[in-house]
């Protein structure tokens, strides 16, 4: 597939229109920077050179327009999901948005998995899910966008499935869409141009097409910002920590009843009632080391004395961007391997012969949700 180049009235690292106005609207671009080629807006400028992150994103209704604009095409829907944390990152409704568009599941990230795990378990896995969720997707395709794993098969599908139709590329923010389209520019094309890749919310700001030889295009959409995910409620130096660039060495603790596990301040695991048994923690490597094991009568007091300090990520200062916990009561039932996914955290595995009681505290209106286990 060739491309060819963007109009020059959008910028080519986030699709919004340029404008040399209004320096703290969308878009702005010094006049002297016209000239430029290829042309970025200061935001992305700025995301690219120098690290920063910008408070200009879009509201959830211009993100619903974007999305519903995809159902009234005649399209292939690519929807990408961060493996990490899957729940957190699936489209609410995307066979609603993708109208009677055939859609591909692309699983992004799986370089960050361990290294012994079986691949066709997850796509396995992955299809239940969907399932589950009501998504009805033609393929499932697993790759690392950053790592170039897989991304052979996400073009054999993408052909597949295109026949002569433009693709829409969906997804929530931070699973890696920006990344993967920046691999077919490359590959495919002879384009200058890049697509802004941060770990920053909301870097694609508007509809971003890249035309193909054939008429159609290759469109990457605005990531969807889901605030029940911690890595939405966070501040800016804490989203590293959180966001993990290397495979994550899964921790294995022995849990007497009535144990818990902080998770620095960001969250909090209460082994309630069972006989003793082992959990499985599943995080990045920077959060692995903020784990602390401790009596379940001493953590309130713990919390209340250690928060911010020896219980971080996050600082006092990223404490209060976060809402107040809120408690989850969850049952694993006897015999069932069973993962408590905290949305992006991580998850823990439970592997129970006798069952357990758990209560997770996590800040309000972050998703906890109960699955089968994944690895």
């Amino acid at each position: 597939m060739t491309v060819e180049h963007p109009s020059a009235a959008a910028c080519s690292g986030c699709g919004v229109a340029l404008q040399t106005a209004s320096p703290d609207q969308l878009g702005y671009v010094p006049q002297k920077a016209l000239g430029r080629t290829p042309v970025i807006c200061q935001r992305c400028f700025r995301i690219r050179h120098y690290n920063e992150a910008s408070s200009i994103t879009l509201n959830d209704d211009d993100f619903l327009r974007l999305l519903h604009q995809v159902g009234t095409t005649e399209s292939l829907v690519v929807s990408i999901v961060d493996v990490f944390d899957f729940e957190g990152s699936m489209i609410a409704g995307l066979s609603r948005f993708a109208g009677k568009n055939p859609v591909i599941l692309v699983v992004n990230k799986i370089d960050l998995l361990p290294k012994v795990t079986n691949y066709n378990r997850i796509v396995n896995w992955v299809q239940r899910q969907a399932k589950e969720a009501g998504l009805r997707v033609v393929q499932v395709v697993l790759c690392s966008a950053k790592k170039n794993m897989g991304f052979d098969r996400v073009i054999e599908a993408i052909e597949r499935f295109r026949g002569g139709r433009s693709v829409y590329v969906v997804g929530a923010t931070n699973v890696g869409k920006s990344t993967l389209i920046n691999r077919l520019i490359r590959d495919y094309s002879d384009l200058d141009a890049e697509l802004t890749v941060s770990q920053y919310p909301g870097t694609t700001l508007d509809l971003v097409a890249i035309p193909l030889d054939d008429g159609a295009s290759i469109i990457d959409t605005p990531g969807i910002v889901y605030r029940h995910r911690l890595t939405e409620l966070v501040c800016k130096k804490d989203l590293g920590a959180l966001l993990p660039d290397k495979p994550i060495k899964p921790l294995v603790y022995q849990l007497n009843e009535r144990q818990t596990l902080f998770f620095g301040g960001l969250a909090r695991f209460d082994f309630e009632r069972g006989e003793r048994q082992s959990f499985t923690v599943n995080v990045s490597n920077a959060i692995a080391g903020s784990v602390h094991r401790t009596k379940l009568e001493r953590a309130d007091a713990l919390y209340e004395e250690h928060r911010g300090g020896l219980l971080s990520p996050p600082d006092k200062e990223g404490l209060e961007l976060l809402p107040p916990w809120t408690k989850h009561s969850i049952r694993i039932p006897r015999g069932m391997k069973q993962d408590i996914s905290i949305s992006g955290l991580g998850w823990i595995a439970a592997s129970s012969a006798v069952g357990a009681d758990i209560t997770v505290h996590a800040p309000k209106g972050v998703k906890v949700t109960v699955r089968d286990s994944i690895i």
